[in-house]
């Protein structure tokens, strides 16, 4: 009876929609197709909006409200696929999908579909809160001429941040310990401290290095540090499905079964795509800054330095991050013939996919 109603809703919207450019809508699902890196690109630009951190608490309850008509086929004449969609990236933006609670704003991440097998632990990411509250940090692990002090707070905040967004967003469906996430938190700021600490005394005991020399290759000790700590957390955090397997799927979204090798290459994936994505945050800004600060302008004014700094670190969140996560499609196919006998003798599909996680 859902099913039919949801499809009565679908025709009405669509017969309301034949002269729009929206595609179709479709229940927790992406607005665009995930198998192309434009449609990836597109899906990301959409999901980083920040107009949704604004959004009031009416507005929030009517889009909620649109997507239950909608799902039970009660939709109101006139609805278009536009405000369909609009209102689902409202609630993912805003509610948890497993308790419909809210995510307090500045730890917004965690994208996961509503619908079926597909939603998982390890969801799509969107950055709504990600790039606003991000940006401080950023400029902050940035700035030149750092201390000791400085590197260890800016690097603490940067993984307590992180580990406030894995939090938020986890999956309460499975009940998971609370020291897991305390096990990935200290691995990750132990990794991220440590490094940075180390490179940054490296490159002050270099002798060979022209102070501007050194301070350029300074700016840079963030980015190994952060995707070092990455990795650290990834492992840490997701250790147990190297043992119990993940997920894998066919053509349909039917369950095949749960593959260990599966679960090693969806690690190795997520592991490559935590050093890809802070990559044109920290390392863009340190070269354009390098630019900047020979103008004649910030020369004559380094009280604009900051600003200017700010804003460079802005405008590589907003342009640099979707790119860097459309690289990599979140759901991953694997030849059956890859994995363990049981998994290929349980379909009769060539390749499975599953959730690499992000």
């Amino acid at each position: 009876m859902a099913d039919t109603a949801t499809t009565a809703s679908a025709a009405a919207a669509s017969a309301a929609n034949a002269s729009t450019d929206a595609p179709p809508f479709q229940l927790g699902k992406p607005r665009f197709q995930q198998t192309s890196f434009f449609g990836r690109f597109r899906h990301f630009l959409d999901i980083i909006d920040p107009r949704t951190l604004f959004v009031t608490e009416r507005r929030l309850r009517e889009a909620v409200q649109l997507l239950e008509d909608y799902k039970r086929g009660t939709l109101r004449p006139g609805v278009t696929n536009e405000q369909l969609w609009s209102a689902q990236k409202i609630k993912q933006a805003i509610l948890h999908p497993d308790t419909n609670e809210k995510i307090f704003m500045p730890f917004r991440m965690s994208e996961r579909q509503d619908e079926g097998r597909w939603r998982t632990s390890q969801g799509l990411q969107r950055h709504c809160g990600y790039i606003p509250f991000g940006t401080p940090i950023v400029v902050g692990l940035l700035l030149p001429n750092q201390t000791l002090a400085s590197t260890v707070f800016w690097q603490w905040l940067n993984q307590s941040h992180n580990a406030c967004v894995n939090y938020a967003n986890r999956n309460a469906t499975k009940p998971s310990p609370a020291s897991k996430f305390i096990q990935g938190y200290l691995g990750a700021v132990i990794s991220a401290v440590s490094i940075a600490v180390g490179l940054n005394v490296l490159v002050q005991k270099a002798n060979k290095f022209t102070p501007a020399t050194r301070l350029l290759v300074q700016r840079f000790v963030p980015f190994p540090a952060v995707a070092s700590a990455n990795i650290c957390n990834v492992v840490l955090m997701r250790y147990g499905e190297l043992e119990e397997g993940i997920d894998v799927l066919d053509g349909d979204g039917n369950l095949v079964g749960s593959s260990k090798i599966a679960a090693r290459h969806a690690l190795l994936e997520t592991a490559l795509t935590r050093v890809v994505l802070p990559m044109p945050i920290l390392v863009l800004p340190p070269i354009v800054m390098s630019m900047l600060e020979k103008t004649a302008l910030l020369q004559a004014r380094p009280r604009l330095l900051l600003p200017v700094q700010s804003l460079v670190c802005l405008a590589a969140f907003g342009l640099a991050l979707p790119l860097a996560i459309s690289l990599f499609p979140q759901m991953s196919e694997i030849e059956t013939s890859q994995l363990e006998p049981e998994i290929a003798r349980a379909t009769s599909s060539r390749t499975v996919v599953y959730n690499k996680g992000l």
